[in-house]
């Protein structure tokens, strides 16, 4: 709806990347909520295409969350028999997303140099602040 407050303005030389798992609601949100402004994305289905180390770091530094906000603590975390308290810190969480990256808290959008994990979807909308 033109005029409508709630819109950002986003320019069409705005590209981003996106961390994206297709069957996650909170990634497809974010994805419809950049596509529905126009928003050019680089998609990186990251368990088809698990992040490297480099790009785990890059992660790690951009998103302005805790290291440990990186790690989904679900049911595979569970099974996996392993224990938050154990990764806490940037070194640790690399070394977990690294061996097991369907543990990598999605979707995690970079504009530039800066990084989100869009949960709730709407949080990519901060890139743009």
């Amino acid at each position: 709806m033109a005029g409508s407050a709630s819109k950002v303005a986003f320019a069409p030389m705005d590209e981003l990347l996106v961390y994206h798992n297709p069957s996650c609601s909170k990634s497809r949100g974010a994805l419809d909520i950049l596509g529905d402004r126009g928003v050019a994305t680089d998609v990186v289905e990251y368990l088809e295409a698990p992040p490297d180390r480099a790009a785990l770091e890059r992660i790690v530094d951009a998103v302005p969350d805790p290291p440990a906000e990186l790690v989904r603590k679900d049911k595979r975390f569970a099974e996996l028999g392993l224990d938050a308290a154990d990764y806490t810190d940037r070194e640790s969480v690399i070394e977990l997303l690294l061996e097991h990256p369907e543990l990598m808290q999605r979707p995690v959008v970079f504009r530039g140099e800066r990084a989100v994990i869009a949960r709730p979807s709407d949080k990519v909308l901060e890139l743009f602040d």
